[in-house]
């Protein structure tokens, strides 16, 4: 018994290093295919997309460099992380030229937009299926749009780490569901759980 139990640790462990390693070239194209797409969408041309290029590959390998160092402390690690993103960020901001600048300004402005005819649209659906009134539709949407204003300055937050993030993004929810609480009657409240209950999980982003 001892020695199938031990064969399925084993099996169970070899299975779970496969899946992370393949998540890794996935992501990785992904990256790669976003930044091909962005490129398009700003017209690049072959010096930019070469320099582009490069400016990745350094990159990655330094902070593949970076993930191999186990002489520095957790803190030092994510300090150093965060210069090598600027610091990324900068030089491909600076390939840019203007008129590539004020295109992604458009594409933001456009993003935007969507988003908030998404958030509509889906306001729009809550409202039907809860069966709210004007009034709590209006303070459900609004409770909504502070929530996520809170959770993005908690994303963005670079002076806690992960743990940290996740004790206050939990007591971010406490709050919100004490105010939907006020919102919404208990039959309400019992039909927004049972749609919770039914979409996928979202993964948690620190």
């Amino acid at each position: 018994m001892k020695k199938i139990v031990l064969l399925l640790l084993i099996v169970s462990m070899a299975v779970a290093t496969t899946q992370a390693q393949d998540m890794r070239p996935r992501k990785h194209r992904m990256q790669r295919d976003n930044h091909g797409m962005m490129a398009e969408k700003l017209n690049f041309s072959e010096d930019q997309k070469a320099k582009m290029k490069t400016m990745n590959e350094g990159f990655r390998t330094k902070r593949m460099d970076l993930r191999k160092n186990d002489n520095i402390t957790v803190k030092e690690w994510k300090n150093r992380m965060e210069t090598l993103r600027k610091d990324h960020k900068t030089k491909m901001e600076g390939l840019l030229t203007g008129e590539q600048k004020e295109r992604i300004e458009k594409m933001k402005i456009e993003r935007k937009a969507m988003r908030d005819i998404d958030a509509k649209a889906r306001m729009d659906k809550m409202k039907i299926h809860l069966g709210l009134s004007d009034e709590q539709a209006s303070k459900f949407s609004k409770n909504r749009s502070e929530m996520e204003e809170k959770m993005k300055a908690l994303r963005e937050n670079k002076t806690l780490d992960g743990e940290k993030k996740r004790e206050q993004m939990n007591e971010l929810m406490k709050q919100q569901k004490e105010k939907m609480k006020s919102i919404l009657t208990e039959e309400q409240m019992k039909k927004l759980q049972e749609r919770k209950g039914q979409r996928p999980p979202r993964r948690e982003v620190i």
